[in-house]
């Protein structure tokens, strides 16, 4: 692992000629997107990565309901694959952007998969993704002067260098895990006085299988930090009918939302699932609540 994660460094570092910063708090996702939660824990988690065989990709995009200039719109694309008997690798990329501020971030993943068995129905998995941050200014959308240098000044700030590292346990049915999500800039002095980005997750889920029409039901229960704020426990269940053809779920969080949600899978191939989640009882008299897509293909299996 030492040598994957040396080389991970390495193609970060190239990544740009001048200086990187280390780690930078303000950017880590705090509100996850929907299909982190089932339909694709490498989101949340870089021990998933390559941890079904085959090629996964994973595409998600989150936008707030009413439709009104500057409201937050989300994205991410994943590519996890399963290079070899306990290797899997992975590609992140993800874009959030309200207002004129953006910003995206791009990561490699190296995951171990270690089995306790010789079934190999109990397995530890870890994993460590290392990546780069860029804040960017609109200038297009600036109702304002684009001349001001101290536009300038922002867009020419580094790149952020970071790294997340997670691990889980999984069994026929139990699911546990945690991460830490910009271990850098957690830890990083400069950043203890910032607020509002996410410090830890944890999670854990049991699928308990039932028959062919109600093929499953899988409860789950998430707990999770955010810097400055109040932890946040997220409490929910995936139900899936007709031998994996259709799923629903449903998640309450803490922070007094909810989210709903529901899929369908094709060929066990192509997978869609559509979420909508309220907004968060400090800013509902703000902002809507947001819908979600993911759609998920598996390859090689």
């Amino acid at each position: 692992m030492k040598k994957v994660f040396y080389i991970l460094l390495l193609l970060a570092g190239t990544h740009s000629v001048k200086a990187q910063q280390w780690g930078n708090a303000t950017t880590s996702q705090v509100d996850p997107l929907g299909p982190q939660y089932f339909q694709n824990q490498y989101l949340g988690n870089p021990a998933f990565a390559g941890v079904d065989t085959g090629l996964h990709l994973n595409a998600a995009y989150r936008k707030q309901f009413k439709d009104e200039p500057g409201v937050p719109v989300t994205m991410a694309v994943t590519a996890d694959y399963a290079a070899g008997k306990r290797v899997g690798v992975g590609l992140y990329f993800y874009n959030d952007k309200a207002g004129l501020l953006s910003n995206t971030r791009v990561a490699a993943t190296y995951a171990y998969h270690l089995p306790l068995t010789a079934s190999g129905t109990q397995q530890l998995h870890f994993g460590l993704s290392v990546g780069l941050r860029a804040e960017h200014l609109d200038r297009k959308a600036l109702n304002g002067d684009i001349t001001d240098p101290s536009i300038g000044r922002y867009n020419r700030r580094d790149n952020y260098f970071d790294a997340d590292f997670g691990l889980a346990y999984t069994s026929s049915g139990l699911s546990l895990q945690a991460a830490l999500p910009n271990m850098i800039g957690y830890f990083k002095s400069d950043n203890k006085g910032q607020v509002n980005s996410s410090t830890f997750y944890t999670a854990a889920g049991y699928k308990i299988g039932i028959g062919s029409q109600l093929t499953s039901i899988e409860p789950k229960v998430c707990f999770r930090g955010v810097r400055g704020f109040d932890n946040i426990v997220d409490m929910g269940a995936n139900i899936v009918f007709f031998d994996n053809l259709v799923n629903v779920y449903g998640m309450y969080h803490t922070s007094k939302n909810f989210t709903v949600g529901a899929g369908y899978n094709i060929v066990n191939t192509v997978g869609i699932l559509l979420s909508y989640s309220s907004q968060t009882a400090g800013l509902s008299n703000y902002l809507s609540g947001n819908f979600a897509l993911g759609i998920k293909v598996d390859l090689f299996k």
